[in-house]
């Protein structure tokens, strides 16, 4: 039999003890016995970059109020839907599946958090433009990055009023399509459906302050500022 010291006891008996703690609340979790598991709900991502950082791309008071102002109140108020029509989600995937079901209040607000979520971690101060194999994709797919940049600022430009232009994946090929209102291609709902790449949010609250009406200068200049290292991640 193997023969430990006094201080091996202790440490063996302390592990044992954290695993043992560890464990409780997983397996009553799991057994559904006797925690109840947090209800799902959506958070306001941290701005990953100052908001003067996209200059002169995107203005710092644009994302001042689009981050401070748009985004919080998103947040806000999808919450406010989960908690009063006790909706129950296991995760974004979860609650997007079962949009067709969901309300307004619900549905817009939902996407529209999780949708800015998704476009500040869409942008950079470095720009640069796209390597590797997100570099391959474009070019098998579109033929170069000009011909998928043209294409994809006439899906941005033709979205009437408000709503988002995407870069997806689809049965394992790319594709561009947009969506109205607060809508993304991860609900039941609408013609646009996969795994989004990339996203670009044409609501005038996005860019009116510095381009007004100028939604092509904006779409123009976005491109300055698009985390192609985004992208890559998400396609893995």
């Amino acid at each position: 039999m193997e023969r430990i010291d006094r201080k091996q006891f202790i440490i063996r008996s302390a592990q044992a003890t954290a695993g043992t703690l560890l464990a409780g609340p997983l397996l009553a979790r799991t057994l559904g016995n006797a925690l109840p598991v947090d209800p799902f709900a959506f958070a306001q991502v941290p701005l990953p970059y100052a908001p003067e950082a996209l200059e002169p791309s995107i203005d710092k008071l644009t994302m001042e109020i689009h981050y401070g102002k748009h985004h919080a109140a998103y947040i806000k108020n999808v919450n406010e839907a989960i908690a009063a029509e006790k909706i129950v989600a296991a995760d974004v995937h979860d609650f997007f599946r079962q949009t067709s079901k969901l309300s307004a209040k619900a549905r817009n607000n939902g996407g529209g958090a999780w949708n800015h979520n998704f476009f500040w971690e869409s942008m950079a101060p470095a720009g640069g433009g796209p390597e590797g194999n997100v570099l391959d994709a474009i070019n098998g797919a579109f033929g170069d990055v000009e011909k998928f940049k043209t294409a994809f600022t006439e899906v941005a430009m033709k979205r009437f009023g408000s709503g988002w232009a995407w870069l997806v994946v689809q049965n394992g090929k790319l594709a561009i399509g947009s969506t109205p209102n607060q809508d993304n291609p991860l609900m039941d709902v609408g013609d646009l459906r996969g795994a989004p790449l990339l996203a670009l949010d044409v609501w005038e609250h996005a860019y009116y302050l510095k381009y007004q009406n100028k939604r092509n200068e904006y779409v123009a200049n976005w491109w300055n500022v698009v985390n192609w290292g985004a992208v890559a991640h998400r396609m893995k």
